[in-house]
């Protein structure tokens, strides 16, 4: 969500310079800028690039964000393609009016409603002709999301790149436990009204506050058809597949059926103990990504193949270091999640992982305490290191519980949505468990794959709290979020559970309070169970069917 991201991403999907025609110069632009009203009469300031040479009404590409307005450079490939860019700051940011509190609650569909205001005004224009698509990756996503939802008809396509689809499950509070790092930097480092974070703060429920920017529980409300593009790595993976998986399958009239979804080995920015093949690079992934040729179709009504295109379009990772080893390339398919056997592959006494279930009765447990919690070592981070670490500096800890498979005989792929179901106890009314989902490489290298985090308050729903009691038994399911993947051969495949991931997530002080209610804390013992009444597990998706393999 940084500004120095978006502005990389502009200059590698859109490629400013080559969209103009390697043999052409960059176009001459009309600029002016405008003060935007909004029906509560705050006026939003607002860039318009046109084309200099081109005369008459034309199409729109509509960006709003809260790090600047798109710089002039940045607009000309769009314009020479025919378009007007239209950029603006959102509420309270740079040249715009009002207060920028609370953050990403001004542009959808509730009371204030500054996206579906600003696509009306440019409707008005002399310049429109009144068919608008958006664009925009990270924040500039995630105000397309948000207006898209009953959004004016002349928003006729999107581009969303790495943005969230529910602010609460996937940018907040991730299993329910804040995303300290995420939330708390961001704010800071962008120096947001900090009544932005003391709100979220105060809603760690899922309640009427969060369902106002919660766009994926309005999915047939959305009209036009978009592009959703993330990175297994990116902090906003689950709201991308999401917002293909709802939209393209059960969005409104124009959007439904028409969508793309584009997933490659990405995070929010790069990683480096890992490199994929250079035709994993964001230029070189399929054409199917193409914003503006997707923009012509879909708002100038060319035929240029976009019809044809497959819906989905993922990279399968495979281990970077052996070129014999499978994965590593571009997979086309109709739909996400791709066909996949559901299989269980249960934790044992001695720490194995299998798909053979267990016989007999064990449990295992540790301590955790929330002063001396388990340290982030990546994952789908944005200000902390990201992407696949090694874990090993930390799965030697004593609250941390391994379980890992024998040496693999033969590759196993892993696509899809990957849960973890935990029988578990405590002597504390609170807790958290994580779950981390590694690649152990032969050289002893346990690279981290996904991850997640569930508090158990929040086990039943992420609407309600309810405590656990001491030495009770309960089942709770962690989602680890979703990957593509094979395991290669001579590899193993690890599980390892505890209850803490910080500053990744804030720790939870095991007290049943109120999180953040006061200082105090307790130490927690902590007991996974391993028998045939109870045996936790992972289930991962195995991928099973045939699929056209591209690039």
């Amino acid at each position: 969500m940084r500004r120095t991201f978006v502005l990389a991403l502009t200059a590698a999907i859109l490629g400013i310079t080559a969209a103009c025609g390697a043999a052409e110069e960059t176009p001459k632009l009309q600029k002016s800028l405008h003060m935007v009203p909004m029906r509560d009469g705050t006026r939003l300031s607002t860039v318009v690039y046109q084309p200099a040479d081109q005369k008459g009404p034309l199409p729109v590409i509509f960006i709003r964000g809260p790090y600047g307005k798109l710089p002039q450079q940045a607009a000309a490939g769009m314009c020479a393609r025919g378009y007007v860019v239209v950029s603006q700051d959102v509420r309270g940011r740079f040249d715009s009016e009002g207060n920028d509190a609370i953050v990403f609650h001004n542009g959808g569909w509730s009371e204030r409603r500054d996206g579906h205001d600003s696509i009306n005004w440019i409707t008005e224009q002399e310049w429109s002709d009144d068919n608008i698509a958006s664009w925009g990756g990270s924040a500039l996503g995630i105000t397309q999301n948000m207006q898209a939802v009953d959004a004016p008809p002349a928003l006729k396509a999107q581009w969303v790149m790495v943005a969230f689809s529910d602010m609460y499950s996937q940018g907040s509070y991730q299993g329910g436990a804040l995303r300290q790092s995420l939330m708390k930097t961001w704010l800071k480092k962008h120096k947001f009204d900090p009544r932005s974070l003391e709100t979220f703060l105060a809603h760690p429920k899922y309640d009427e506050f969060w369902e106002e920017v919660n766009p994926e529980a309005r999915a047939a409300d959305v009209h036009a058809p978009g592009i959703y593009f993330g990175g297994w790595y990116d902090i906003f993976l689950q709201g991308t597949l999401n917002s293909f998986e709802t939209i393209h399958n059960h969005g409104g009239d124009g959007a439904r059926g028409n969508c793309r979804l584009i997933v490659g080995p990405y995070a929010h920015g790069g990683f480096t103990e890992l490199t994929y093949p250079e035709n994993s690079a964001i230029p070189n992934a399929p054409q199917a990504g193409d914003a503006l040729r997707y923009f012509d179709h879909f708002i100038k009504g060319i035929d240029n193949g976009v019809e044809n295109d497959q819906p989905v379009h993922y990279y399968v990772m495979g281990d970077p270091e052996d070129n014999t080893a499978p994965g590593n390339f571009w997979r086309s398919a109709d739909n996400w999640p791709p066909p996949s056997q559901l299989t269980p592959f249960y934790f044992h006494q001695n720490h194995q992982l299998s798909q053979a279930p267990p016989t007999t009765d064990g449990s295992l447990e540790y301590q955790y305490d929330p002063e001396n919690p388990v340290p982030t070592v990546g994952g789908q981070n944005l200000f902390l290191d990201r992407g696949p670490k090694d874990q090993r500096k930390i799965e030697s800890r004593d609250d941390v519980l391994l379980f890992t498979t024998d040496t693999l005989t033969e590759p196993v792929e892993v696509s899809g949505r990957i849960r973890a179901t935990l029988f578990v106890s405590s002597d504390c009314p609170d807790t958290d468990f994580t779950v981390k989902l590694s690649d152990v490489y032969p050289d002893g290298r346990s690279m981290l794959v996904t991850d997640g985090i569930l508090r158990a308050r929040h086990r039943i729903g992420f609407d309600r709290e309810d405590f656990l009691k001491p030495g009770e038994v309960y089942e709770l399911t962690v989602d680890l979020w979703s990957t593509s993947l094979i395991f290669n051969r001579g590899h193993k495949i690890r599980i390892a559970v505890s209850s803490s991931n910080n500053p990744r997530f804030d720790t939870n002080p095991n007290t049943g309070s109120p999180i953040r209610a006061d200082d105090k804390t307790r130490v927690a013992t902590n007991k996974l169970y391993l028998s045939p009444t109870h045996p936790s597990h992972v289930t991962l998706p195995i991928f099973t069917a045939p699929a056209t393999t591209g690039k």
